[in-house]
């Protein structure tokens, strides 16, 4: 045994390809059966992690605080979201005593099924506001299927190259790719850019993770470098268009398309160190930041908690962040490395995104604030994602 483990280390040592840096996310993980001594513990045995449990919690008590002032103190509307929120737990608590195996067979099953609704979509989906995202059921409501690949796109890939030698060869970046961008397309057809970047971007998180050499990340850097001008001029529509624009120049339409970005830097800005104080924002109640709600959401709560609400907001994120990290570190199997920190990392890309967003820094894209922005099938998706990240960390 002593022989085959040094005939393995040498060819370790011999291969051609050096893991990158990134691949050192999965050669620091604890390895089979150091652990085999030690007895789960009682938060273990009902599948729940408690640090992730209580960040989670204090993030949602804290979305329905700013929810009640946000929405001019509309308790039906607060009611809603504290349900969606009570069915995300228990939807969290019930994928976490999945164990990863069963999640790691299903994947590519979830992965087709997720494509074929993007499919339906644009078939018979129903169209809202000059998008068509929804399917109508009947009995049920509507659902959007893109929702779906934000897990579905994370494990399938993770799926595909857990199976193979990693750092992975040529071929199976090249299939990853296309296991990618085909939801990718599917989505920005609806036309969804937003929601269809940050699905490309899950999938490519799970890639760069795997210990993709730094060589394909630069040659990929400069293919979109290549693809941004023709996406520009023949990809993108006008209202895209005009969103970088109005990103550019704002006050070129300060009262039509430069409207929300001036009213949301507004309110953040007038929110000073330590705010207006709970429910006297006037950009929000008054009606001039539009969506305060939804997409703009962290403006009214910056406006009434200024710098001081914004850093505990943002410690809590980082928190949710970083605990996820260390699961994924701390996972036994590649499956669970790959998926729990491309789910991190995804995590981030949301905050990051919308605080960029309504900041006035990226273009305005509709993408919701975690936990903190009105909408029950975001808050239902993102606690599903939590529950494998539990699953991973509480089944050794």
């Amino acid at each position: 045994m002593l022989a085959c483990a040094q005939h393995r280390s040498a060819n370790f040592v011999k291969s051609p390809m050096s893991p990158s840096s990134q691949y050192k996310f999965l050669r620091q993980a604890p390895r089979d059966g150091l652990s085999t001594a030690m007895l789960p513990s009682r938060w273990q045995r009902l599948h729940i992690d408690p640090w992730l449990c209580l960040f989670l919690i204090l993030n949602a008590m804290l979305g329905l605080t700013v929810l009640y002032s946000a929405s001019a103190q509309d308790m039906a509307l607060v009611s809603k979201q504290a349900m969606s929120f009570g069915i995300g737990f228990v939807v969290m608590l019930t994928l976490a005593q999945i164990p990863p195996k069963v999640y790691q067979a299903f994947s590519p099953y979830f992965y087709v099924f997720g494509v074929m609704s993007l499919v339906a979509v644009m078939v018979f989906g129903e169209v809202r506001m000059g998008a068509q995202r929804w399917i109508d059921i009947p009995g049920f409501g509507s659902v959007q299927p893109s929702e779906f690949m934000k897990i579905g796109m994370p494990m399938m890939i993770a799926w595909f190259l857990s199976r193979k030698p990693l750092p992975p060869s040529l071929p199976n970046v090249l299939i990853s790719l296309v296991l990618t961008v085909v939801p990718f397309i599917l989505i920005a057809e609806q036309p969804d850019l937003g929601t269809s970047l940050l699905i490309l971007a899950s999938g490519m998180f799970v890639l760069f993770l795997s210990g993709l050499p730094w060589k394909m990340i630069g040659a990929a850097a400069a293919a979109v470098g290549v693809i941004i001008p023709i996406a520009w001029e023949f990809l993108l529509h006008d209202y895209q268009r005009q969103r970088v624009l109005t990103l550019l120049d704002p006050e070129a339409d300060a009262l039509g398309t430069g409207w929300n970005i001036i009213q949301s830097k507004t309110a953040i800005g007038s929110g000073g160190f330590s705010g207006k104080g709970f429910l006297e924002g006037t950009q929000s109640h008054l009606h001039f930041l539009p969506e305060g709600h939804t997409d703009f959401v962290i403006a009214a709560y910056s406006e009434e908690f200024g710098l001081i609400g914004i850093l505990i907001l943002i410690t809590l994120y980082c928190a949710i962040i970083f605990r996820t990290f260390q699961i994924g570190l701390n996972c036994f199997h590649n499956y669970g490395r790959l998926l729990a920190g491309a789910l991190g990392l995804s995590f981030f890309v949301y905050v990051f995104v919308n605080a960029g967003m309504v900041s006035g820094i990226l273009p305005v894209v509709g993408v919701p604030l975690p936990f903190m922005s009105y909408g029950g099938t975001a808050i239902i998706t993102l606690m599903a994602t939590f529950g494998l990240v539990m699953s991973i960390h509480t089944h050794r």
